[in-house]
């Protein structure tokens, strides 16, 4: 059994991938907020930029932590396509659930669907980035542990659109983004550690690069993006149409089954 370690590289990978994850989800729920107020193809480009921002964001925050990750009696690699689809995936399956989320009819079903979307969007990301690493062993799970993982990203998702898509406000939309931000990562250490590896020791070269070789250079680029785009989205106007709250939205809805 290979001695994992978490944390090789001290709490800076911890708490830069959380802020990570912070920006990300801020600015993804941010651009949601502002497609609910626009229509049309201003509407579509809102949504876009707000599954690119949380799939970026939910991927910078897991390799970023994941350049604190070290199996003892191992060198690791990452298989460069592999992890490239991970982004691919994570960016793809949350926007199935941020475009549910900003044309849904229904506010509650728009957040319950969204959530569930985003949530399976981080562990989609995450599992399908751990099948990047070639390491000397075989990597297990435990089933349990990556139930757990799932629930904690679905429903803190959903908690997420809830205080941004039904309640507003600064700091209820602040909020929003740390409770977003402790979802990923809560997810993401609570996945790694259903993780144990078989480790069989060998000579041969891994395939792959390095952390530092790609991981680092794409997380940089990914995190510029995310803090360029948040200058953008913090300058632009803000739309006029003004939303209904979530009681009034919920009240309209039982009216209208009942009648």
């Amino acid at each position: 059994m290979g001695h994992m370690d978490h944390f090789s590289a001290g709490w800076v990978t911890p708490v830069l991938s959380y802020v990570m994850a912070c920006v990300g989800s801020a600015l993804g729920l941010r651009c949601t907020v502002r497609a609910l107020e626009a229509d049309g193809a201003s509407k579509r480009n809102w949504l876009t930029l707000a599954s690119f921002a949380i799939g970026s964001g939910i991927w910078t925050m897991h390799f970023v932590a994941m350049m604190g990750f070290g199996v003892e009696g191992t060198p690791i690699r990452y298989d460069v396509p592999m992890t490239v689809l991970s982004l691919v995936m994570a960016i793809a399956v949350v926007s199935a659930g941020v475009f549910t989320a900003g044309y849904g009819r229904s506010r509650v079903r728009a957040v319950a669907f969204g959530g569930l979307g985003t949530g399976l969007g981080v562990a989609a990301m995450h599992y399908t980035g751990m099948a990047a690493l070639n390491l000397h062993g075989r990597i297990d799970y435990d089933p349990s542990l990556v139930i757990a993982s799932v629930v904690i990203a679905v429903v803190a998702a959903t908690a997420a659109l809830t205080l941004t898509l039904v309640v507003r406000g600064g700091v209820l939309a602040a909020l929003a983004a740390l409770v977003m931000g402790l979802a990923v990562s809560s997810m993401h250490y609570t996945a790694m550690y259903a993780v144990s590896i078989d480790l069989a020791p060998s000579t041969a070269r891994l395939a792959g690069a390095t952390a530092t070789e790609f991981l680092f250079p794409l997380a940089v680029m990914l995190g510029s993006f995310l803090f360029l785009t948040s200058a953008y989205v913090a300058l632009s106007p803000t739309g006029k149409r003004a939303e209904s709250s979530f009681a009034d939205e919920l009240l309209r809805e039982v009216e209208l089954s009942t009648a």
